[in-house]
C-alpha cells in the first residue's frame, strides 16, 4: 500500500524543486534563530549562575544551539538537493546520503519537540535551583573579604535592582542573615554586644535591608534600619503601611523572568518545527518522484511521488532489518579482520605441505 500518492510530471517537478529550494533557505534562516535563541538564554543564564543551586536547566539552551547548528547544516544540503534533482547525472550522488539526510531532519523535529517539552517540565528545577542559590547568596552577603565570594555583594545589590526584588521569598529574609560584615561593626559598642549576644549563634542580625532593597519609586525616603519598630520613624506603622521596599522576593522574579523567555520560545520553535516537517515532507516527494522518472528511462516523463511505498508496519519492518543486516555485516567484517592473520598463516602452512608432497623423492 502507497501512503499519500501523487503525480508529477515535469513541470510539477521543477515547481517542487524550486519551492523547496526557498523552503529549506527558509529553515537555514530559522536554524541560525534558534541557535542566537540558545545562546542568549544561555547567556542570561550564566548572568545568574551565582545566585543558582545546579545547571540542569541549561539543558534547553543547549539542545537549541545544537539543534539550530544542525539545522543549518542539514538544510544546506536541502537546498543543493533541490538544485541537482533536476540533472539526471548529478542527482544518483544523493541517493544513499538522503537516507541519512531523512533520518538527522526527523531527529532534529523530535529533539524541538522535546525543548518545548523541557521548557515546561524544568519549572520545578528551576525554582528550586534559585530556592537554593538565592539563599546562599544572600547568606554570604558579608563575605567581600573571602576568596569566591568577593563579588556576591554586587551580584545581589545589582540583582535586586534590576529585577525590583528583595530578599529570597521576600524582604523580611534579611532579618534572619547576618549581612553586615564584622570589619565594620564596632566591637566596643554596648549595642552592638547586646545584638551578639542575644543570639544563640552570636551572629549580628538587625531588622534592616541593604539599600538595593529600596523601592526609588516611593515618596517616602528610604527606611532601612528598624523596619519593625514603630517608634523609630514618625508617622510609621509597621504592621498597616505599605513600606518603601520591594514587596517581590527575588526567586519569584527570576522564575517568572526565566520562564517567560522560555515559553516565548514555545511557538517560535513549533514554527521552525512546522517548517522543517514541511520541508522533511517536500524532499520525499521530491525524491520518490525524481528516482521514478529516472527508473522510466525518461527524465522528462511523468512520475509518482508518495511518501511511503509500503504500510507502516511493512516500512518499519523494512528499515528495522536493513539495520540488523549492516549490524551483521560489521560484525562479520570485524570477526573477519580479527581471524585473517591465524587463517593466513593456516593456509601457508598447506600451501607448504602440498608442494612437499608434490616434489619427487631423489634416488638415493
Amino acid at each position: 500500500m502507497v501512503l499519500l500518492k501523487m503525480r508529477f510530471t515535469q513541470q510539477r517537478r521543477v515547481r517542487l524543486a524550486q519551492g523547496l529550494w526557498l523552503l529549506s533557505w527558509l529553515a537555514v534562516m530559522c536554524g541560525a534563530f534558534i541557535f542566537c535563541l540558545g545562546v542568549y538564554l544561555k547567556t542570561e543564564l550564566l548572568r545568574r549562575a551565582e545566585v543558582m543551586d545546579n545547571s540542569e536547566i541549561h539543558v534547553v539552551p543547549n539542545i537549541l544551539m545544537m539543534v539550530g547548528l544542525a539545522s543549518i547544516g542539514t538544510n544546506w544540503v536541502a537546498s543543493r538537493v533541490c538544485q541537482d534533482s533536476l540533472d539526471a547525472s548529478r542527482f544518483p550522488r544523493w541517493k544513499l546520503l538522503l537516507l541519512a539526510w531523512f533520518v538527522v531532519a526527523a531527529l532534529l523535529c523530535c529533539l524541538l519537540i522535546a525543548v518545548v517539552v523541557l521548557s515546561y517540565a524544568l519549572q520545578g528545577r528551576l525554582e528550586e535551583s534559585l530556592k537554593v542559590g538565592l539563599r546562599n547568596g544572600i547568606r554570604f552577603y558579608k563575605d567581600t573579604d573571602v576568596p569566591g565570594r568577593c563579588f556576591q555583594k554586587e551580584t545581589i545589590d545589582r540583582l535586586q535592582m534590576e529585577f525590583r526584588c528583595c530578599g529570597n521569598n521576600n524582604f523580611r529574609d534579611w532579618f534572619e542573615v547576618q549581612w553586615v560584615s564584622n570589619r565594620y561593626l564596632d566591637f566596643t559598642s554596648k549595642d552592638v554586644k547586646d545584638r551578639i549576644r542575644s543570639n544563640v549563634d552570636g551572629r549580628y542580625l538587625l531588622d534592616a535591608v541593604p539599600f538595593s532593597c529600596c523601592n526609588p519609586a516611593s515618596t517616602r525616603p528610604c527606611l532601612q534600619y528598624h523596619l519593625t519598630d514603630n517608634r523609630a520613624h514618625y508617622n510609621y506603622e509597621y504592621q498597616s503601611e505599605e513600606l518603601n521596599l520591594y514587596n517581590r522576593g527575588c526567586r519569584q522574579a527570576l522564575i517568572d523572568y526565566y520562564m517567560g523567555l522560555m515559553n516565548s520560545t514555545g511557538p517560535g520553535v513549533l514554527s521552525v518545527i512546522l517548517i522543517q516537517m514541511s520541508v522533511l515532507l517536500s524532499m520525499r516527494y521530491l525524491q520518490t518522484a525524481v528516482e521514478g522518472a529516472m527508473s522510466l528511462e525518461n527524465p522528462e516523463g511523468d512520475s509518482e511521488g508518495y511518501l511511503l511505498e509500503k504500510g507502516m508496519k511493512e516500512t518499519f519492518e523494512e528499515v528495522k532489518g536493513n539495520v540488523l543486516n549492516m549490524l551483521k555485516f560489521g560484525q562479520a567484517d570485524a570477526t573477519a579482520a580479527e581471524v585473517s592473520p591465524e587463517a593466513a598463516d593456516a593456509e601457508k602452512a598447506a600451501d607448504n605441505a602440498t608442494e612437499k608432497a608434490a616434489s619427487p623423492t631423489p634416488a638415493s
